[in-house]
């Protein structure tokens, strides 16, 4: 199988992108799947009929590689939360009049938590509330943003991915080594429940990460250890749900081939 036989992208990284590759390796239905690191990369279960594109692109190098390889379908499959990959997704979509679909992730009827538009604000919360311990679970990429808590290094745990140089950038930012976690999920309850009682947290930063990022289970390790928990809003996004995805991607694939292999 060569890379002329393949006209869908998927943009991965994500529980839902893993998800959509095995349901392409499942069926046989020829694909790329790109994903922003090598470590996201190791995760995926690809085979000869999916290929592995490793490393962040920017608009322009997508429009690029859709025109290049004649990709009919794209398949936003990013993290809720990853606002610029999805806009850049969008905006090479349009450049290079490519069919376009947004994987949305199950969200949670009931969060049992205090909700915030984003960052700045969970700050400004800590920081009127002065006394505790702070557990964040909301991942690296922002973490220079907590440094606005006060007294941050001694107040803030930070549990993080165990891909290379992480625990080093958590370090150059003021975070101390001793109050890193670097771990992959998903965590059970019991689990985030150690995790918090190891840190003595009195709060539980999350994002509202639905199933698919364990959000239930540190909701309840939450409630089971008392701490406040404190949840990042997920952005308004319209689009379809992964059964939907996969019933889009098969048709294309149907659209596009004379015959399954």
């Amino acid at each position: 199988m060569t890379d002329s036989d393949r006209h869908i992208l998927i943009f991965g990284g994500t529980t839902e992108g893993r998800l959509l590759t095995e349901f392409c390796v499942r069926r046989r239905i020829p694909a790329f799947v790109s994903v922003a690191t090598a470590y996201g990369g190791a995760l995926l279960d690809a085979d000869g009929s999916v290929r592995v594109l490793t490393g962040r692109m920017d608009s322009e190098q997508m429009t690029s590689f859709l025109t290049a390889h004649a990709i009919s379908l794209a398949v936003d499959a990013t993290h809720p939360f990853a606002v610029e990959a999805s806009r850049n997704i969008t905006a090479a979509c349009v450049a290079a009049g490519v069919k376009c679909c947004r994987v949305l992730r199950a969200g949670e009827e009931e969060t049992s938590g205090i909700l915030f538009d984003g960052i700045p604000a969970v700050v400004a919360y800590l920081n009127e509330h002065p006394e505790g311990n702070i557990l964040l679970t909301t991942g690296s990429k922002e973490l220079h943003l907590y440094r606005a808590v006060h007294h941050y290094a001694e107040r803030c745990a930070a549990r993080v991915l165990p891909a290379e140089g992480i625990v080093e950038k958590c370090v150059s930012l003021g975070f101390r080594r001793e109050n890193i976690i670097a771990a992959k999920g998903p965590f059970t309850a019991e689990q985030n429940r150690a995790h918090i009682k190891g840190c003595n947290a009195r709060f539980l930063v999350t994002k509202e990460s639905g199933a698919a990022g364990g959000f239930a289970e540190k909701r309840k390790a939450a409630h089971d250890c008392g701490a406040a928990l404190l949840i990042i809003r997920r952005p308004v996004e319209t689009g379809v749900s992964l059964e939907q995805a996969e019933k889009i991607i098969m048709t294309e694939y149907e659209a596009t081939h004379e015959s399954f292999q």
